[in-house]
């Protein structure tokens, strides 16, 4: 049996007046997800717990099994292990975000300091490093805006804030605090001073470009333990993710991080690509998780034409290209979900249940109860899996005893 994830980052989203009163994933044109929706089983995931933060890190942990009460402890250590960074038991790692500022360096005007490239975040960094490195604080380059800050035997007890999530505030109120907050602080401020004139940035300026002059650090925690998912369920499996936050939790789950040539983690990435890697790898493999992030950065943008396209793109080239290849590759089960929505509307994450469907080559396990994939035809199912943890173990385990039981309340 192959197993196939195909997860659509903050797809999930409320309904828009601009669309009719229809969300982005019930205005865009999906025939091949609707396909498997009329097909299969719909219904909605819980991935978020209660007073959790609906980040991306506590909704693609539970989508893959681990209980976010149990397993989270913060964003920035999972980017370590993608990024090959061994952490120490009581070292601290945090999500190092460039950003831009206002004229008067007090709101955050960009999370991602226009979409700055990765070869241009990395020149930036390594001076960072440089400059404000030290024997207990380093630096390491990631891709594009995001990066990775490391406080060897550091402090953990502080609330930071998603730089995503106070765009156009006033940073003043969304500053780290709690116990070294103020160390935290006082390098995000010796940032912007090193950035002033960063050659990167008086290029990017002379070409109309937004400057990245601050970093932004959060997502603060020690490293986890977890058993992997390979050996939970006795299978091989990949992680396919242009962002260092899947990858992370993919080695923590024990799978093969597949690279792909042109995946970006934005709407220009290589959907293709990733279906056919993915292909590829399951002719020796059991499972594979396909993670594609352009409809979550389309939501936090306010881009309804770009979550539109960015969805359709998904639809088309990923779930359309999968499809096409898996059958000959014997009997199959594909997931297509959300991990949490990002509505455009406030452009951020929020933690209402999202949308899933489960196609299986087995007809004998597939409900058809939805005439599309959405928000609303999800809803009307009536069909949740709260806490969302317990998804996997169903869709891997057993999805045709789940199936009849959920049949049965019919």
């Amino acid at each position: 049996m192959k197993y196939v994830m195909l997860l659509g980052d903050g797809m999930a989203d409320y309904p828009l007046s601009d669309l009719d009163e229809k969300t982005p994933l019930e205005f865009a044109k999906t025939p091949n997800m609707d396909k498997l929706a009329r097909n299969g089983t719909v219904g909605l995931i819980d991935t978020i717990p209660p007073g959790k933060t609906p980040g991306s890190d506590v909704a693609n942990l539970a989508v893959l099994g681990y209980d976010p009460e149990k397993y989270h402890t913060g964003r920035g250590p999972l980017e370590a292990a993608s990024m090959g960074v061994t952490l120490g038991p009581d070292d601290v790692a945090f999500r190092c975000n460039l950003v831009t500022l206002n004229e008067d360096m007090t709101i955050i005007e960009d999370f991602n300091a226009g979409h700055i490239t990765s070869e241009e975040g990395r020149d930036i960094i390594l001076d960072i490093n440089r400059e404000l490195g030290s024997s207990l604080f380093t630096f390491y380059p990631g891709v594009g805006y995001r990066h990775l800050f490391v406080w060897k035997d550091g402090a953990c007890d502080m609330e930071t804030t998603p730089p995503h999530d106070t765009v156009g505030e006033k940073i003043e109120g969304n500053l780290p605090r709690g116990k070294g907050a103020d160390e935290i602080i006082k390098l995000m401020n010796n940032s912007q001073e090193l950035l002033k004139d960063h050659p990167v940035n008086i290029s990017r300026i002379s070409q109309g470009k937004r400057p990245a002059n601050s970093m932004w650090l959060w997502g603060e925690g020690r490293a986890p333990a977890m058993q992997p998912l390979t050996e939970r369920f006795n299978v091989t499996g990949g992680m396919i993710s242009a962002v260092d936050l899947l990858n992370g939790i993919g080695i923590y789950a024990g799978l093969d991080i597949i690279h792909v040539d042109g995946a970006t983690g934005y709407i220009d990435t290589d959907y293709v690509g990733k279906a056919k890697n993915a292909l590829e790898f399951l002719k020796e493999h059991d499972f594979v998780f396909i993670h594609v992030e352009a409809p979550d950065e389309m939501g936090h943008e306010g881009n309804i034409e770009g979550k539109i396209k960015s969805i359709e793109d998904f639809d088309e080239k990923v779930v359309g290209t999968i499809l096409s290849g898996i059958r000959g590759l014997g009997d199959f089960r594909i997931a297509v979900l959300s991990d949490h929505p990002t509505p455009i509307a406030v452009r951020t994450h929020v933690s209402d249940p999202s949308p899933f469907l489960v196609f299986s080559s087995y007809d004998h396990e597939n409900i058809r109860n939805s005439s599309s994939f959405s928000e609303r035809e999800a809803r009307n199912t009536d069909l949740i899996i709260s806490p969302g943890h317990r998804f996997i173990e169903h869709f891997i385990k057993d999805w045709r005893d789940f199936v009849e039981q959920e049949r049965g309340k019919n």
